[in-house]
């Protein structure tokens, strides 16, 4: 309807997704067109998202945010002040999103969070799930499992061990990816294990 047209790769093909000489390719078959990179980020992502925090959020000491390929923290971090510290809850295992990170940005009031990603992209477990339900019956604010569930499982964790104090003024981006629990749940399924409310 709007004029898109899907092209598959093979995985072999993938792993190329980033040199030249695939690139070129992708140019030769389709002519001009626009390549975003895998998870998004790239130099415009990050100016879009310098744009998410607002006057009204300067008033936070913390301010807390999913990490998936860094687009959306490196903004966040561009756009805070001195005196707020901004903390990355990576759904990724690895320590690669630091200097990925560093390349959008040259503050450093900022932190990875790692103890929460639950063994990495897309993995969950019944914690996560039970959290995850508890705190949309409790908040009424649904969490998606990939992201935004590990980032409050884990802010929940820190506050019982005293990572904030009273006085602490902290603000969560919530980043979406709800559609992805009905896919989540169809996993889980064939698992037997508890679904995602």
């Amino acid at each position: 309807q709007y004029g898109m047209n899907l092209h598959y790769v093979s995985r072999e093909a993938y792993r190329l997704k980033s040199s030249k000489e695939f690139v070129e390719a992708l140019h030769q078959k389709f002519g001009e067109f626009y390549l975003l990179p895998e998870g998004g980020t790239n130099d415009l992502a990050v100016k879009g998202c310098e744009e998410i925090l607002q006057k009204d959020d300067f008033s936070f000491n913390y301010i807390c945010c999913p990490v998936g390929t860094g687009g959306t923290i490196s903004g966040v971090i561009n756009s805070s002040k001195a005196h707020q510290k901004v903390l990355g809850f990576p759904a990724l295992k690895g320590d690669f999103l630091d200097n990925e990170i560093k390349k959008y940005t040259q503050k450093t009031n900022w932190e990875l969070i790692t103890n929460y990603h639950f063994g990495g992209y897309a993995k969950i477990n019944e914690d996560l799930i039970s959290f995850i339900n508890w705190f949309k019956t409790t908040y009424n604010i649904p969490l998606d499992p990939i992201y935004t569930g590990k980032m409050m499982y884990g802010l929940f964790k820190m506050k019982e061990l005293g990572y904030f104090t009273s006085e602490d003024k902290v603000l969560v981006i919530h980043t979406g990816g709800l559609q992805g629990i009905e896919g989540m749940n169809n996993k889980l399924k064939t698992k037997n294990l508890p679904l995602i409310l």
